[in-house]
């Protein structure tokens, strides 16, 4: 994969989510593992080889999605890595960065024996 792929869709974490009631009970947050999870979903759904994800190399939260708001992930996967951002409106919620494996027989991914 030599060029980026950019992929924009929304999600929506529904209030019967298992995850909800201990974050926190009585006013329920959508925790970060979900949102990383729905990133991890969508980035799965863009075309190119299978998604091959080595580290989370960074990520920030800053400001929160409650249940059943519906929120847009906008990815960017090139071929060493994966950025995405996550906006409910014009508010950014969350921004992050996955690093990819290399894939079997790139020049990424070629080893010296």
């Amino acid at each position: 994969m030599s060029a980026s792929v950019t992929h924009r869709e929304s999600f929506l974490v529904p209030a019967s989510h298992p995850a909800l009631p201990g974050h926190f009970p009585g006013q329920p947050v959508v925790p970060g593992v979900v949102l990383l999870d729905a990133v991890i979903a969508a980035a799965e759904r863009l075309p190119g080889p299978a998604l091959q994800i080595e580290a989370l190399t960074s990520a920030k939260f800053m400001s929160p999605l409650l249940p059943d708001q519906s929120a847009w992930i906008e990815l960017i996967r090139s071929e060493a890595r994966l950025t995405f951002s996550i906006r409910l409106e014009a508010r950014e919620l969350a921004i992050g960065e996955f690093r990819l494996a290399a894939a079997p027989g790139s020049a990424a991914g070629a080893r010296e024996p």
